[in-house]
């Protein structure tokens, strides 16, 4: 049976679902599918977490759930529709195999679109981005609850958006957090608005080959396919607006720029110190409208400015007054290990920045402070670190390097910064997870390196899985060393 036509008021009796990957999303997927009365069976390599619990649930329910190892090898007979989680590369054995049969592949965020309800058409506003997606959507929720919405946000980040679309109490707007993984397997979503905060360097491991950097921008740009109203582009960043011009949006959707700089026509941006609008008010062309100051924010470095400014723009698509906005920005505060301050003393600021997993992300954080010693490396996933170094290195008072991959990032100072010190935690000090003794002697090097006035910066650029369990272990680390030094 073709589950192409159907959606949540519809029998699903007679489909028979796969659904690839069973943790967060993949459970989402597979409760409601088996809720909709399809044929479920739900196949992942891993029995760990919570995994084997929900599994004893679901079949209680009448699923089939199949976990262990080979359980993904081979695609069920009779397979109608492939769900697949997010970072499932279309190389994997399910997915490979689904091709070939001309079995339909969803996403979870497919799904969702789908199982939307027809008689409460509840907008979405849509973020993706190599960097700052969480902390947009999160100030997105902000602004919209400020405005009086039932808002939550979904997708990336909080609640499975299948759970959040199956809700039997309607929300008035959804703010959605995209990864370029959810959006590569999305084929029909037309979000309300939609932005797309900047395209750099990563998950190259995924993105692999010669077009791995062309095919993540065109997943990213999947966002404004169909956008009713506005595609929110970064203005400093030309492949965002690329992208926009590209897109098939539907008529009357409109280019909404997002800058650091003053604003032109259309756009949002800054007048000295103020969040200005020029997109959403009527004397646009002679006028601008205040939405808050920097001094509202949590913080006034530049990146988390320009997610204010794009969270900004989509609420005001969505027809959010400036006072809501304001509020919106002012009562929120971000999740831990992004900019966080963990201590000062005798001059020194030292800062968590643990979530920079990436170049372009470490970059916009150094770019935050003048005098840094940078703390970084990790997993770098086949980024480069070039011109990162070549942007930041005259604020550079002097790097700490550990990690798997901090060779990559030495090369690239030995080349661009060579009068740069480094000191080098070594492999003796790196070899296992959870790695609190190594940060002992990270922020110990520091110290040394750092004069008053400096902010000591973890930023990595890297991901954390060769010595931690996560990026929050890493920050968590750091911070619980420096407050043992202080």
């Amino acid at each position: 049976m073709t589950p192409e036509n159907l959606g949540r008021h519809d029998s699903w009796e007679g489909v028979r679902a796969v659904v690839a990957g069973f943790g967060v999303s993949g459970f989402a997927a597979a409760d409601n599918l088996n809720h909709l009365g399809a044929s479920v069976i739900a196949l992942d390599e891993s029995d760990a977490g919570e995994r084997a619990e929900k599994a004893e649930l679901l079949e209680v329910l009448g699923a089939d759930v199949r976990l262990g190892e080979g359980a993904t090898a081979t695609l069920p007979e009779d397979v109608d529709v492939l769900v697949t989680s997010p970072g499932w590369k279309p190389t994997a054995p399910l997915l490979a195999q689904a091709a070939a049969r001309g079995i339909p592949v969803w996403g979870e965020v497919e799904l969702a679109w789908r199982l939307r309800d027809p008689n409460h058409d509840t907008p979405w506003l849509c973020v993706t981005g190599t960097n700052g997606k969480t902390t947009t959507v999160q100030m997105l929720d902000s602004i919209l609850r400020a405005a009086g919405l039932r808002s939550i946000a979904v997708g990336n980040v909080g609640l499975p958006i299948v759970e959040a679309v199956m809700d039997p109490e309607p929300y008035d707007v959804f703010a959605v957090e995209l990864s370029s993984f959810q959006l590569h397997y999305t084929d029909s979503m037309s979000a309300e608005s939609a932005a797309v905060l900047n395209v750099a360097e990563d998950h190259l491991d995924w993105y692999s080959g010669p077009s791995g950097m062309r095919d993540y921008a065109a997943d990213k740009g999947r966002i404004y396919e169909r956008v009713q109203r506005a595609c929110v582009y970064n203005v400093a960043d030309p492949e965002t607006e690329r992208l926009v011009r590209e897109a098939d949006v539907i008529e009357g959707a409109r280019a909404v720029g997002f800058t650091l700089g003053m604003p032109g026509v259309g756009m949002v941006g800054l007048v000295e110190e103020i969040l200005a609008d020029r997109a959403f008010i009527e004397q646009r062309d002679s006028n601008a409208a205040e939405l808050c100051t920097i001094a509202d924010l949590a913080s006034p470095a530049p990146h988390f400015v320009a997610n204010a400014l794009a969270a900004a723009a989509l609420a005001r698509s969505h027809g959010v007054s400036q006072a809501a906005v304001r509020d919106g920005l002012r009562s929120f505060k971000p999740d831990g290990h992004r900019i966080a301050v963990v201590g000062e003393r005798d001059g020194i600021t030292w800062v968590d920045d643990s979530k920079a997993t990436n170049p372009h992300a470490a970059q916009s954080s150094l770019l935050a402070y003048d005098s840094v010693v940078w703390v970084a490396g990790g997993l770098a996933k086949g980024a480069r670190f070039d011109d990162l170094v070549l942007a930041v290195r005259d604020r550079l008072r002097g790097v700490v390097l550990l990690g798997r991959d901090r060779d990559v990032i030495a090369d690239a100072l030995s080349r661009h910064a060579p009068d740069v010190p480094v000191i080098v935690v070594g492999d003796d000090e790196t070899g296992v997870v959870g790695g609190g003794h190594a940060m002992e002697r990270v922020v110990g090097a520091a110290a040394e390196l750092a004069r008053p006035g400096d902010a000591v910066l973890l930023a990595p650029g890297c991901a954390s899985m060769d010595m931690f369990t996560n990026y929050a272990e890493r920050g968590d680390a750091f911070a619980e060393a420096v407050r043992r030094r202080l």
